[in-house]
């Protein structure tokens, strides 16, 4: 029914005509028998299509004529590993119709696209992992305590009091929200501030 209702949408589009296959076979085998087409769109999740692999055929097929993806929430992996195939880009499921035309427009007609709230995600995502609560000798010894070292081999290693690794080690678990060394770890793992 979904399919039924994205190809009659699209087919009344101005200048477009559309067809929908169930699954990536299904879709590589209308291009193999027709021929390019202007763009194919493909849903990251049909059957068939194993992460963006199918993706990479379904380029090879199309003679160099654009192949995007059709997804709902991507990771920023799966965004990267899409341009990085050489995808023409990428549509979010919950995209309004009056966009979804307008998107399907600029595709085919050789532009790339990438939502702008993927961008801005990304772009807070990449400012949340450089800025750290953490000092720089808190960072220090937080690396130490990733290799498992005790506060006197930290002290020894940092030319520091053991009283005073304990205080910077007091101070990551408050910044970083952990009840002991061991979580502060796990937390800073998440973070990617070691």
């Amino acid at each position: 029914m979904v399919l039924e209702m994205f190809e009659h949408f699209l087919s009344n589009l101005p200048n477009v005509t559309a067809e929908t296959a169930a699954d990536l076979d299904e879709a590589l085998a209308k291009i193999e028998q027709g021929g390019a087409f202007d763009l194919v769109l493909l849903d990251l999740n049909m059957p068939g299509m194993n992460g963006t692999s199918g993706l990479s055929k379904a380029i090879a097929l199309n003679e160099g004529k654009p192949v995007a993806i059709l997804t709902s929430n991507p990771s920023q992996k799966v965004v990267s590993d899409i341009l990085s195939l050489g995808g023409a880009g990428l549509i979010l499921k919950t995209t309004s119709l009056k966009d979804l035309g307008n998107e399907v427009n600029f595709i085919a007609a050789g532009g790339r696209y990438i939502p702008v709230d993927l961008i801005e995600t990304q772009r807070v995502k990449t400012q949340d992992t450089t800025s750290t609560p953490l000092s720089d000798r808190e960072t220090t010894v937080l690396n130490l305590l990733a290799e498992g070292k005790p506060n006197k081999e930290i002290g020894s290693d940092l030319n520091l009091a053991e009283p005073t690794v304990k205080m910077h080690v007091k101070s990551i678990c408050t910044k970083l929200g952990a009840s002991n060394r061991t979580q502060a770890v796990i937390v800073a793992r998440d973070l990617n501030l070691i």
